[in-house]
């Protein structure tokens, strides 16, 4: 069993030894305790709804989301308030939310998805099924099945206002799918089928919208679900997941901080701008900051302190991908504009990601302060692509435009792949400033690699590893306008054959004070058009206005 090293420690967290002792209705802080009753509450009193008296046993074995689902229910119909849940272990299928209603989850509470339906069964747990996944045609060919459904999810709500959760307590998606292959990670439930859940929250359409200080443990294919929610605030979660952490989908004014998430078979903190509304909506206004991802830690292990690596021993079904990180995409038919990330910490993991593959316009992007360490790919992956999955006569190249990255300490990456920013040969990336950055990767690459030109895989599915090994140490330039370079310095921990700095159908690029490793040449050139290198330790000072294919 996958959970058998921490499963103490969980279950200690997650109140499961308290599971049978009834914890006392609380009090209302006007001094009434709602029992069940529907009868709205008077103008203006806050009204608190225990769970336990709509029902619910929190005794980890029975099944308690309908009880959680009337305590729901009854504080909507009050006109809105607080629907507590004492300590235990409260077992459940699809939970619906309402608007106007606030779940605080207390210390030592525990949300429990109950096993799914296995394949051929028709139902899971004493007989219950996850909501049915609602139909979402004609759009479901331009994304995956996950981002077409919200109904199918442990938490789910659609068209509300005013949502909340927020505590100490755990959300345990342990019998949802992961939406994989149903043999990896020991899952016996098929994602596509029946009455199976495979997110543990899921929100459409929905605005003011706060989760606080929870944890998510092995979230199914999302730990969050957020398609088109506008006016969210993500603060101080903890999310140790089989998949993506949190997926940010055509949403507009966010806030994402305080969060860790540990996601070694996908992403971590995941903007996106997909046509699962129907139309191609961007995503707005956010801002990431003070998060930590990672890809390098057993499931379970960082939500119980313990951090325990992979050990290289893992079978193929369990062995990791180490992809954890912050990624705008891959799904961009709308687009990402007003994007800022600051003061996040990135280990074991691939590194930042901006990406426009569906025609989505990628713009005004600011990144500064990333510390990254011992990660399996470059520190940056910029791509402009041409994969254009969406309606065929709407959908066209987008663009990646107006981005600044600075101050980023980037130690121990991988050297088979540095940092790419890669557009393709009809749309360029455009003003692009990179500026105070420090890489050392492990070095070593054979000489073989410094030859090498990439393929341009137009239409591929964008990730670092597209490409093949680089012919680069540092970083990859490729049909980008008007790049700026400055205060930067790449180094090897062995020697590297290969340039700092490869160049390729770059237009108007600008380099200053930047260092390479001494002893070879630091610049490679390929049709590149108006350089200037400027009091840089990497070259002397050097303005060309073309080179077809040169060093220097």
């Amino acid at each position: 069993m996958l959970f058998d090293a921490t499963r103490r420690e969980l279950l200690r967290f997650s109140g499961m030894g308290l599971a049978a002792t009834a914890a006392p209705a609380l009090a209302m802080a006007s001094g009434r305790t709602h029992t069940g009753s529907t009868t709205p509450a008077m103008a203006g009193s806050p009204a608190r709804f225990d769970v336990r008296q709509f029902g619910a046993t929190g005794d980890g074995k029975t099944v308690d989301s309908p009880a959680i689902n009337k305590a729901i229910e009854a504080a909507a119909a009050a006109g809105g308030g607080t629907v507590t849940f004492p300590a235990g272990s409260y077992l459940c299928f699809s939970v619906r939310l309402k608007s106007h209603v606030h779940l605080e989850l207390m210390a030592g509470t525990a949300i429990i998805a109950a096993d799914s339906p296995k394949p051929g069964d028709a139902t899971g747990y004493n007989g219950g099924t996850y909501d049915a996944a609602e139909p979402n045609l004609p759009w479901e060919p331009y994304q995956d099945y996950g981002h077409n459904h919200w109904h199918n999810s442990l938490l789910w709500g659609e068209d509300l206002d005013n949502v909340a959760i927020t505590g100490p307590g755990l959300i345990w998606g342990r019998g949802l799918s992961n939406g994989r292959d149903h043999v990896m990670l020991g899952y016996p439930f098929r994602a596509e089928q029946a009455g199976v859940g495979n997110k543990a929250i899921a929100l459409k359409n929905c605005r003011n919208v706060l989760f606080r200080d929870f944890a998510i443990l092995k979230g199914g294919h999302f730990g969050l679900l957020l398609t088109g929610v506008d006016n969210l605030t993500i603060d101080g979660l903890v999310i140790d997941t089989d998949r993506d952490g949190m997926d940010i989908d055509c949403c507009r004014n966010v806030r994402v901080a305080n969060c860790t998430v540990n996601s070694p078979w996908d992403d971590g903190i995941c903007p996106k701008s997909s046509y699962a509304l129907g139309y191609a909506r961007s995503t707005d206004n956010v801002t990431i900051t003070n998060c930590y991802v990672t890809g390098t830690y057993q499931l379970g292990t960082v939500l119980d302190g313990t951090f325990k690596k992979f050990t290289g021993q893992e079978s193929a079904e369990m062995r990791p991908f180490y992809t954890g990180r912050i990624k705008c995409g891959t799904e961009s038919n709308g687009g990402f504009r007003n994007i800022t990330i600051s003061n996040c910490v990135f280990e074991g993991c691939h590194g930042l990601a901006l990406e426009s593959e569906d025609g989505a316009l990628l713009e005004d992007i600011a990144v500064s302060n990333l510390t990254m360490r011992d990660l399996i790919s470059g520190p940056l992956f910029l791509r402009l692509g041409a994969r254009l999955r969406g309606p065929q006569a709407t959908t066209k190249v987008g663009t990646l435009r107006r981005v600044t990255i600075s101050n980023i300490a980037s130690y121990n990456s991988a050297s088979k792949l540095c940092a790419i920013a890669s557009g393709v040969p009809q749309a360029a990336i455009e003003d692009l400033r990179i500026a105070n950055i420090f890489m050392e990767h492990q070095g070593g690459a054979p000489q073989s690699y410094a030859g090498i030109t990439p393929p341009e895989n137009e239409a591929k599915y964008p990730d670092p590893a597209m490409f093949g090994p680089m012919p680069s140490q540092g970083f990859f330039f490729r049909h980008v306008k008007r790049l700026e370079v400055s205060h930067t310095e790449v180094a090897a921990a062995t020697p590297d054959p290969r340039p700092a700095f490869y160049l390729e159908d770059v237009e108007r690029a600008d380099f200053i004070a930047v260092t390479a490793p001494a002893g070879q040449p630091a610049f490679r050139l390929k049709d590149v058009r108006d350089l200037r290198v400027r009091i840089s330790r990497a070259a002397a000072d050097a303005t060309l206005d073309k080179a077809t294919d040169q060093t220097l």
